[in-house]
């Protein structure tokens, strides 16, 4: 089976998806202590929790895979836009001194969509002409968890699949998964026995507005601070890292029991995981919200797992536009 790698692991999303497809994690990195606890009460192989600047490359045992979501907010519409200008930004360059020394056969990033637009397209193009340099032809796509992994999610990420250049020319039966018909709800992903103090009191001063305004249970609405927000098209707008902390990022569903903000386990539906994937009772809630916000969409991870398997069998995979990059 072939060996991977992660790099920013949070609490495994990457991991689990690619571990559906078929392949074995041989380590992950994680620098978040509490994200660190969760994931190893779901994975028993190991996991260096700390700074990436700090572990050294050859020190860890040899992969066919590295995946990594290297740190966003350089290239987040809501962060600052500087980009390779930002300390944080030399984290792509630091999964470069990875597959330098490791050589993997495939690398598998993922980021936020405005990867794509960062710097007028420089910085996506820093990063291509970096991997081409480095022996890759790659595959990019801006996939959305609504369309692509079955899960009533708004979430936009761009994917980078990139393959050794050798004489099997893996590359060219890549593709990524077509677009597959979501057939689940909010409502199906939603808990029945919810806490109460997950339930926002009538004494809330924004209450009698929510009130108001939030009319279906088969959507989620959002608290902009000055009205409310309702999801049209009924599947859940993006989660966010701080989420769990209040203001306009906070989810929000009508049910019989009344208008509360979504469970970190119904969070982390929203992101693919099951429930027998482990929540901490050690990890409060608002790093758990956090987790679920950081982390990718499992099911999409394992669509795209499936199709570089196929790819490593020389089986061309689902048809459409093979979105090849050569250097």
């Amino acid at each position: 089976m072939l060996r991977v790698g992660s790099l920013y692991a949070g609490v495994g999303g990457l991991c689990l998806g690619l571990k559906n497809a078929g392949f074995t994690i041989e380590w992950a990195n994680e620098y978040d202590k509490f994200a660190c606890q969760t994931y190893r009460e779901n994975f028993n192989h190991q996991l260096y929790e700390g700074d990436v600047w700090k572990l050294e490359p050859s020190e860890l045992p040899k992969i066919d895979l590295l995946a990594g979501g290297f740190p966003c907010q350089p290239f987040s519409i809501a962060g600052y836009r500087k980009g390779f200008e930002d300390d944080r930004g030399n984290h792509f360059f630091r999964m470069i001194e990875y597959i330098e020394y490791h050589e993997p056969k495939v690398v598998f990033f993922e980021n936020v969509k405005n990867l794509v637009s960062h710097d007028n397209g420089n910085t996506i193009k820093v990063i291509t002409k970096t991997l081409s340099q480095f022996g890759y032809d790659f595959h990019l796509k801006v996939l959305n968890t609504k369309e692509h992994g079955n899960i009533p999610q708004n979430r936009e990420r761009i994917f980078i699949i990139g393959f050794k250049k050798d004489e099997n020319d893996y590359s060219k039966y890549f593709r990524f998964p077509q677009p597959i018909k979501l057939n689940k709800s909010v409502t199906d992903l939603l808990e029945t026995d919810v806490d109460e103090k997950y339930f926002y009191p009538k004494s809330w001063y924004g209450y009698d507005m929510l009130e108001e305004m939030m009319k279906s249970k088969k959507t989620i609405y959002q608290w902009r601070r000055h009205y409310v927000r309702e999801n049209k098209n009924n599947v859940c707008p993006t989660l966010t890292a701080n989420m769990g902390t209040g203001g306009h990022n906070v989810p929000l569903v009508l049910t019989d029991a009344g208008i509360r903000k979504l469970t970190p386990r119904e969070c982390f539906r929203f992101q693919g995981f099951p429930d027998s994937y482990i929540l901490p009772e050690t990890v409060k809630n608002a790093s758990l919200y956090k987790q679920a916000g950081n982390s990718v969409s499992v099911s999409v991870i394992e669509r795209i797992g499936n199709n570089i398997q196929k790819a490593l069998n020389k089986e061309f995979c689902d048809d459409g536009n093979p979105d090849l990059f050569t250097g």
